[in-house]
């Protein structure tokens, strides 16, 4: 029965050591496989996208070609750009009074730029249409005031009579 025992663990003991060498064997392998696809991401530099600066997007060599922009809702224009994976590059120009953006963009963008463009100056046009809320608080302040003046002054003819 001892004898028995005995063999059980040592055979436990020699399938225990094979397993973590096994372990150890995929664990090196993982680690050779990671550290050669990091060495690779390292030989290909990335490529940015959607904003940047000018510098940037001249270092690609793709051409650049650029719109001016006097509209100051530039944010809105970005989130337009964002949408339709636009590479470009926004630069103000203070000389002018009101300044102007120069938005430049890589040439093979131009279907998507003109895209994006089209989207933005019809959401600017509909923002335009619609009364602001100022105006809209004005105009209602003013007929409360209305309707409050003629309940007053009904009032005071039921109490003289």
């Amino acid at each position: 029965m001892q004898e028995e025992v005995e063999n059980k663990t040592v055979a436990l003991a020699i399938n225990v050591t094979k397993l973590t060498a096994r372990e150890l064997k995929t664990a090196i392998l993982k680690y050779l496989e990671s550290h050669k696809n990091r060495a690779r991401s390292r030989d290909s530099p990335k490529i940015p996208h959607g904003k940047q600066s000018v510098k940037s997007l001249a270092k690609q060599n793709q051409g650049m070609t650029s719109i001016e922009i006097t509209d100051q809702n530039i944010k809105s224009f970005e989130r337009v750009a964002r949408k339709y994976g636009v590479d470009f590059a926004v630069q103000k120009d203070k000389s002018v009074i009101p300044p102007k953006y120069i938005v430049f963009f890589k040439g093979r963008d131009a279907d998507a730029i003109t895209a994006a463009f089209t989207e933005f100056t019809a959401t600017a046009v509909k923002k335009a249409a619609r009364p602001s809320v100022l105006s809209q608080l004005k105009k209602f302040t003013e007929l409360v005031k209305n309707t409050v003046s003629d309940r007053i002054k009904n009032k005071e003819k039921e109490q003289s009579r």
